[in-house]
């Protein structure tokens, strides 16, 4: 799981802006991708392994352009169903702290990756777009790292990543389907809990 997340390395860090509603997806993910790794270019304190800082650069730029409880439901898929809007709620929580945290230290090992995008596909009138890309590090093969987005109606949102053909968040699904089979929706709310408070920079 650590080496899948790594792959992604922080550029899932989009920034917040009226201008990025306005504009297609993948001249949105090309902007905002391209600001945030300037950041960290030149940011020594991330790159030295400072995870506080990450998180609260992860939390100012992530946020706004992911919508964590598509993510969450496409993670948890049938079981989804099965929960209630309290229980739906603190998942969502739970499962968006758990990737920024993720995120956020696989942004500490950034170092010389750049970023190649691909054409984009997307039709007028399209409401769900891949836009695809690929990270580029000297001596390695590329590697393919894509989003889905969909639009609503505060601009468009990312609902999944896919690194190497794999989607993150059903990379997630046998392990949330396997939990809520043993203990129930509380008890995968429990198991995110602790994931997290063991992910916690403050207790470590």
């Amino acid at each position: 799981m650590k080496s899948f997340f790594s792959l992604v390395v922080g550029l899932f860090l989009l920034s917040t802006s009226a201008w990025a509603q306005e504009v297609s997806p993948d001249a949105l993910i090309k902007k905002v991708t391209e600001d945030v790794l300037t950041i960290v270019r030149q940011d020594k304190d991330i790159q030295n392994g400072n995870t506080k800082k990450a998180i609260d650069l992860v939390e100012a730029k992530v946020l706004p352009h992911f919508d964590f409880q598509h993510m969450t439901a496409l993670a948890m898929g049938k079981d989804w169903n099965k929960a209630t809007p309290e229980q739906k709620k603190r998942l969502s929580e739970e499962f968006k702290t758990l990737l920024v945290r993720t995120y956020s230290n696989a942004l500490t090992g950034y170092r010389d990756q750049m970023v190649r995008y691909k054409p984009s596909k997307m039709q007028y009138g399209d409401t769900e777009v891949l836009v695809r890309t690929e990270i580029l590090k000297p001596g390695n093969k590329p590697i393919a790292l894509d989003y889905a987005l969909e639009k609503e109606a505060d601009g468009w949102k990312i609902f999944d990543v896919i690194v190497a053909g794999v989607s993150l968040v059903t990379n997630y699904r046998d392990t949330f389907n396997q939990e809520v089979r043993a203990n129930g929706i509380d008890g995968l709310v429990k198991m995110l809990v602790t994931k997290n408070n063991q992910m916690d920079p403050g207790k470590k």
